[in-house]
């Protein structure tokens, strides 16, 4: 019995460890993200992957996975790169409408509103390119107003790169349909 208010307090504690971090993103009007099945991670050649590295790559995977998204080296509809600015610095970004919004009339003749970030130092930038059009489509930022990340604490490397990809709203391309079809047929996976 006085097991389970020790559970409790555990799992409790548990969901408290995520604490989303203020994140800013811009997309491409030209970005098909409707259409997206696959996606590969981009690799510096010749650069060693440090465990830092390994972590946000790790997690990126996952969260595409949770998505629907095929990991796949041939011909992958998405590439995914990251980087980690460990110093302050200043980045351009655009004033757009919020992308479910834009998505609904995807009007690509809006105008590209610029504005600039100062970004402290610990920054975390992931972007997404789409292999067809040769050109990111996608890029969040952690925008670090309240503290910069930790790049030595596997918490905060997870936390960020999930408060980043909340922002990337879409599911791979046949993904649900596929998901309710399995329901329906009763095929547990």
């Amino acid at each position: 019995m006085r097991l389970y208010p020790i559970l409790s307090l555990l799992v409790l504690s548990s969901c408290l460890g995520y604490k989303e971090l203020p994140v800013e993103y811009d997309y491409s009007y030209k970005g098909n993200f409707k259409k997206y099945r696959s996606f590969s991670m981009m690799h510096t050649v010749g650069a060693q992957q440090s465990m830092t590295s390994d972590i946000i790559e790790k997690s990126i995977v996952a969260r595409m996975k949770f998505l629907g998204y095929k990991e796949s080296d041939y011909k992958p509809h998405l590439i995914i790169s990251f980087r980690m600015f460990s110093d302050s610095l200043f980045f351009s970004g655009y004033q757009q409408p919020e992308i479910e919004d834009w998505i609904s009339s995807q009007k690509e003749d809006l105008n590209y509103d610029p504005q600039k970030f100062n970004l402290k130092s610990g920054t975390l930038l992931i972007q997404f390119y789409d292999r067809r059009q040769n050109r990111s489509v996608w890029q969040g930022y952690a925008t670090t107003q309240y503290g910069s990340i930790d790049f030595n604490n596997d918490r905060h490397l997870k936390n960020a790169v999930i408060s980043i990809l909340d922002k990337y709203r879409f599911w791979a391309e046949g993904f649900i349909e596929g998901q309710s079809e399995i329901a329906e047929k009763g095929i547990i996976p």
